[in-house]
């Protein structure tokens, strides 16, 4: 089984949509025997929260119903978990720490950033975090999530020698 962790601060509206989008996609393949995955922020001020009232809005409008509670990333993850996807910088720079903390090492070749993936030219390496923001941005957001995770699963599908069942 290969199992991916969503990564972002506060895990109530960046990395839930991405977890949801990404099982979608996996379901859709027939892939959910082989790959699973969850979500988690670096901060500890929503645990136990349903995604943002937005977030969970703007992911029916594209028929996801997210039902993750927000918890944060722990030690033990980087034991259960194969990939880790992050959201942003600051996000990735705080996976890679405790990384560090428990391996020595930085960086693998298991941390992403979500936008690595992302099949549209950017320059910009962050998902914007729309907690502030207004509906737009929330969409923006499940679409960078929604091609990015095409591209992931696509990425693990290769790097795994995966065959699609659907």
């Amino acid at each position: 089984m290969i199992n991916v962790l969503f990564v972002c601060y506060g895990n109530i509206c960046r990395s839930p949509v991405a977890e949801g989008v990404f099982r979608q996609l996996v379901q859709e393949e027939g892939l959910q025997n082989e790959i699973t995955c969850d979500s988690a922020g670096t901060a500890s001020f929503h645990i136990g929260q349903l995604p943002d009232r937005r977030t969970r809005e703007n992911a029916l409008d594209h028929g996801l119903t997210l039902t993750h509670r927000a918890r944060r990333m722990i030690g033990e993850d980087l034991a259960l978990f194969d990939y880790f996807v992050a959201m942003d910088e600051q996000n990735l720079e705080a996976i890679e720490k405790l990384n560090y903390r428990s391996t020595g090492l930085y960086s693998t070749d298991t941390i992403f950033l979500l936008r690595e993936f992302d099949p549209d030219v950017n320059d910009e390496p962050n998902v914007p975090d729309p907690y502030y923001e207004g509906p737009e941005v929330f969409e923006e957001v499940y679409q960078i999530a929604l091609r990015c995770c095409r591209q992931l699963l696509t990425y693990l599908i290769q790097q795994h020698k995966l065959t699609i069942t659907t």
